[in-house]
């Protein structure tokens, strides 16, 4: 039988294996071989065919991890040789995913490629804390940033995102926390709130609300760690539990 190679992004979304989309679960049906990252939830592999071969790739932020030039070869040896190839990302591919890469290495070989959306976690893990990104009169817009660039510094978007009212969302930026708080500090925005969610929408979520000037002693003090996104904006204290902690602030200082 000839062999059809095709390659297939699918964005895996961010963690819970049920905000998968259906369209990516049919995808994964189909494949012949699966290569999925570290963040992908592996009970979204049950719904491979017994036939395929799945390949742990384990790409993950501020950790080593295959390196991309690796796994697009692999992409296009399991296309050539296999068929059928699903790129299992978490959240979206083209949200800080590398899929644009993947798709330009795959296309020198001429192999046929599709792209099945996923769930950002920069809009997914903020909608199930119900932080909304723009809000009438205080956000008109949001920004979603690296928290850390190929040479390991803060993106330089972030100073330019932080001079209007737009909430920024900074994903693999945990690591750059401190950096990040001393920037807004320097910029008199030390009041802004924020919060860090860690292992969004999964069973383990663990979610810290503060402002700017003590996040950095709430983050010690809770333990949070990566992976981990960082929303900062008004907009954070739409969140249920910011009140609480409003009111809990106005008790300490009385």
């Amino acid at each position: 039988m000839q062999i059809k190679p095709f390659i297939t992004l699918v964005g895996a979304g961010p963690g819970d294996p049920d905000l998968i989309t259906l369209k990516g679960i049919k995808a994964i049906r189909e494949a012949d071989v699966i290569l999925y990252d570290a963040l992908v939830n592996e009970e979204i592999l049950d719904y491979a065919k017994p036939t395929c071969t799945k390949i742990y790739v384990g790409k993950r932020a501020e950790r080593i991890s295959t390196s991309q030039d690796y796994i697009n070869k692999l992409l296009v040896d399991y296309a050539l040789t296999h068929g059928h190839v699903v790129r299992l990302k978490g959240g979206d591919p083209f949200v800080f995913g590398r899929g644009g890469e993947e798709l330009d290495y795959a296309r020198q070989f001429d192999i046929p490629t599709a792209v099945v959306p996923g769930i950002s976690s920069s809009v997914g893990l903020t909608g199930l804390q119900q932080i909304p990104l723009t809000y009438r009169g205080l956000s008109e817009s949001f920004w979603v940033i690296t928290g850390s660039t190929s040479e390991g510094q803060l993106s330089a978007d972030l100073e330019i995102a932080m001079a209007s009212t737009a909430t920024i969302v900074l994903l693999m930026g945990y690591a750059k926390l401190p950096q990040v708080v001393e920037l807004y500090t320097s910029k008199g925005k030390a009041e802004l709130p924020i919060a860090l969610i860690q292992n969004g929408s999964l069973p383990t979520e663990r979610v810290v609300l503060g402002r700017v000037n003590d996040i950095l002693t709430k983050a010690k003090e809770s333990q949070i760690g990566v992976p981990a996104i960082i929303v900062i904006g008004e907009v954070v204290a739409k969140h249920q539990a910011f009140d609480r902690l409003k009111v809990e602030l106005k008790a300490i200082a009385q």
